[in-house]
Parts: structure tokens; C-alpha cells; sequence
């Protein structure tokens, strides 16, 4: 208890210092109160109802106040950690100063990669995937997923988010996306509840690189590369 200083004995010998300290304590008009006929001092009572009170109501405030920063951050086209993760799919930290062609990139490979994690998660829904990547890609994702498509997986994915570049200065319609992909908290299922991890999806932290490509007027998928595994961070 925090609030309580030194010792029994130590408050009997300082009776002013605890007076001076009940005064401070009793200055918010909420959390204290006062009846002159048993208290002809006029000194407050703590009252730990209505300070529990006005504690609740400040933390309701609080939540309140960040949630509506949150939908004006969104309404403005900004792009934050909270606005890009989900419970399940959540990203760590991304670039700062992106351009606008770069933030839009980077929502597209977000997206992307949260519905295809969807896919792994629940075993179903992979038609979801095939408007987020290009042909090519959407065959390759359907033959692995038709191979390992009962069970599921528990867990969260962590994304950090490393760079996202343009292929060149002159192709607006090719950018590389670099992040990192901590799975080190998945746990996968078969079909009869036995943990088969390391045979979906293997427990590590991976970096990676995906190209993405401006086609049908959205951001596709159309190739991903390993980079290095356990090395980068989240």
C-alpha cells in the first residue's frame, strides 16, 4: 500500500504530518466528504466508492478518447499498428514517412496477408485469397493448402514490417514489401486434435520479401521469398 508511510508508531508521533496528508488526500470534492456535525473541523472523510467511481469513470474516458483518435486517425487515411492488426494477425511496427503510393502498398500487403493467415487459421475461406493475388500465385496457394486442408491453427501471428519499396522510380506498378514473421506462438492441429507443429506452419521468426503488383486496379500478391530464418525481430 503505497499511500501508507512508515510505521504505526511513526504516524502516532507525526499526527500533523498526517493531517497535512489527509488534507491533500481529500482535496478532490468526489472522492471525499464532509458533515460538520461529526466533523467540526470541516476536514473530508475519504469516501472509496465515489473515488473507485471517478476512477472508472477516467479509465471510460480514457478508452473513449483513444478509440475516437483511432476513427479520426482511419477517417484521415492514416495508417497505424492499431488500424492494420487484428486480434489474431498483429502488426508490431511499420515504416514511418510512407508516401502515398507506399501506404497504399502497404494496406494491400496487410490485407493480403491477414486473409491468407484466415485461410491457415480456420482451414477455410481461401477463395477470399484469390482477388489478393495474382493467378500464378492463387494456383501455387491452392495445391498447398488442398494438401493440408483439414485441422487448424491456435494462436497469433506477429508482422513487422521492415521497408516498402517501388521496384524502381519509374514503375509505380511493382513494389517489395521486407518483414519480419514471428510464428513462434502458432500451434497447429490435425483434423483429430493432434499438435502437428513444424509440419504446417514451423514455430520461428522469419523474414521475408513479397512482391506486390499494381493489376485489375488493386495490389496483388505475385511472388514471396524467405530471407533468413530467426534472425530478424518483432
Amino acid at each position: 500500500m503505497r499511500y501508507l508511510v512508515g510505521t504505526f508508531l511513526d504516524r502516532l508521533r507525526r499526527p500533523l504530518t498526517g493531517l497535512l496528508v489527509l488534507l491533500l488526500a481529500c482535496a478532490p470534492v468526489v472522492a471525499c466528504s464532509s458533515e460538520s456535525g461529526d466533523n467540526p473541523l470541516g476536514i473530508g472523510t475519504y469516501d472509496p466508492e465515489a473515488a473507485a467511481s471517478t476512477k472508472a469513470s477516467e479509465s471510460a474516458a480514457a478508452a473513449v478518447a483513444s478509440a475516437s483518435a483511432a476513427a479520426s486517425a482511419e477517417a484521415a487515411g492514416v495508417v497505424t499498428v492499431e488500424s492494420l492488426s487484428t486480434e489474431r494477425h498483429v502488426i508490431t511496427s511499420i515504416p514511418e514517412d510512407l508516401d502515398e503510393l507506399q501506404t497504399e502498398v502497404l494496406k494491400a500487403f496487410v490485407h493480403y496477408d491477414e486473409v491468407t493467415w484466415n485461410v491457415w487459421f480456420t482451414r477455410t475461406g481461401i477463395e477470399n485469397a484469390a482477388p489478393l493475388m495474382t493467378a500464378e500465385e492463387y494456383q501455387a496457394f491452392t495445391e498447398d493448402f488442398e494438401g493440408q486442408d483439414t485441422g487448424r491453427t491456435d494462436g497469433t501471428v506477429r508482422v513487422s514490417v521492415l521497408s516498402v519499396d517501388q521496384s524502381s522510380a519509374y514503375d509505380t506498378t511493382r513494389a517489395e514489401v521486407i518483414y519480419c514473421d514471428d510464428q513462434t506462438d502458432l500451434v497447429d492441429y490435425d483434423a483429430d486434435g493432434n499438435n502437428v507443429s513444424g509440419t504446417v506452419t514451423s514455430q520461428a521468426r522469419y523474414k521475408m520479401s513479397v512482391v506486390m503488383v499494381y493489376e485489375d486496379g488493386i495490389w496483388k500478391e505475385a511472388a514471396e521469398e524467405y530471407l533468413s530464418t530467426n534472425e530478424c525481430t518483432v
